[in-house]
């Protein structure tokens, strides 16, 4: 079953002229949705349908795998052209497979990362829904014309920590299958899934005041971060509200409980693939840990309450891999994971670690919390650069 990620961008912009190539960060707008998309593992081809030859031989001159341009028509790419209209096009041009897997991506959306396409995709591909769509939670509180309020209760003002928010579309992408683009004619239909991304994302692109703001989002939420990754050889990484969500479960014969997220399973594959060493160290004593580092195929697991500490023990673990601390990327949550992280050459911490981990310098901030896949996320970022 095939994935296609379908970019349409045209040359004609009237708030920004030819706004889909105008530097972005130093990058061609475009070229962020498509290269998040190249390093994609499930998308198998990416097309970028437009009308310009201008914006074409950009994206041609790119080192790009993937990525493939589809010239238009002109009666698809004016002013008054759907979206859906140049996606019908395209599939019965392409002549695409009812099964095959459509994701249309907009480029004007360029904070969209890879992560964020890899765990939409897998959700899609668990078959619970026909359609989905990205959104972000927004802590608004919204009124009717009539005066009166459409999401809370004003006489109640709930504070932001207790108020749940309500659900925006932020145009990011949307995923169906083309049978079921074909049979609607539109981008979703069915039981419509929703992917939920981290809320600075909520912006577009459509005005120049728009390019300002994101380009200081995408400074302090994506290129910021990417700066600390280097190539390492070992990957350390905490349990207790790092791997897991932190919390202590108890079935009713009082055994001890650990939620674990598959998706952090399936980022220590990545990790073997590329030839990493993966080791766990964690001051805790458990079963449960031991057969979760085995099923992992961890190469170091260390447990228990070390008197010399993290750092050192994993100084001992470098010591036999004849590597040095440089080489060692770590992720921790909590102040007995301070030293070790101050000390490594790549570290990252869930987004609810303690705030004094998240003050340590240089250190990768996650956009996942602890046991939400946090792991993961910092997996992709290091395997970008081996």
């Amino acid at each position: 079953m095939k994935t296609i990620a379908f970019i349409p961008v045209r040359g004609g912009s009237k708030s920004i002229p030819l706004k889909n190539i105008k530097l972005f960060c130093g990058n061609p707008l475009v070229c962020w949705s498509i290269e998040a998309l190249e390093r994609c593992k499930y998308v198998d081809e990416i097309i970028v349908a437009t009308d310009s030859n201008q914006i074409a031989n950009i994206v041609l001159s790119k080192p790009y795998t993937k990525t493939k341009i589809y010239h238009r028509l002109a009666e698809n790419a004016n002013d008054r052209a759907t979206t859906e209209s140049v996606m019908l096009e395209y599939i019965n041009f392409a002549q695409l497979s009812n099964d095959t897997t459509f994701i249309l991506v907009q480029a004007t959306s360029p904070l969209t990362e890879t992560i964020h396409f890899d765990e939409a995709l897998f959700l899609y591909n668990n078959g619970k829904y026909d359609s989905i769509l990205t959104c972000v939670r927004n802590y608004r509180f919204f009124w009717n014309e009539d005066g009166t309020s459409r999401n809370y209760d004003f006489k109640k003002r709930p504070r932001r920590q207790d108020f749940s928010g309500i659900l925006m579309e932020n145009g990011a992408f949307y995923i169906s299958k083309v049978e079921n683009i074909l049979k609607s004619g539109n981008r979703l239909s069915g039981k419509i899934g929703i992917y939920e991304m981290p809320e600075y994302t909520g912006f577009e692109i459509d005005e120049p005041d728009d390019w300002a703001i994101l380009e200081t989002l995408m400074f302090k939420y994506v290129l910021k971060k990417k700066k600390k990754i280097v190539p390492i050889k070992l990957f350390l990484c905490d349990v207790d509200g790092t791997l897991t969500d932190g919390g202590m479960y108890y079935s009713e014969h009082n055994d001890e409980l650990k939620k674990f997220n598959t998706r952090d399973g399936m980022g220590f594959q990545l990790l073997r693939e590329k030839g990493i060493k993966i080791g766990i160290i964690t001051s805790e004593n458990t079963k449960i840990v031991e057969n979760r580092a085995k099923k992992l195929k961890v190469d170091f697991i260390c447990q228990g309450k070390y008197k010399e500490g993290k750092l050192e023990v994993a100084m001992d673990i470098c010591k036999r891999m004849k590597i040095s601390l440089s080489d060692v990327a770590y992720i921790g949550d909590d102040i007995n994971c301070y030293n070790l992280l101050s000390e490594v050459g790549v570290r990252a911490c869930p987004s609810d670690a303690d705030v004094r981990i998240k003050n340590i310098p240089n250190i990768y901030v996650t956009n996942r919390k602890g046991g939400d896949g946090c792991v993961r996320e910092f997996i992709e970022e290091i395997i970008q650069v081996v």
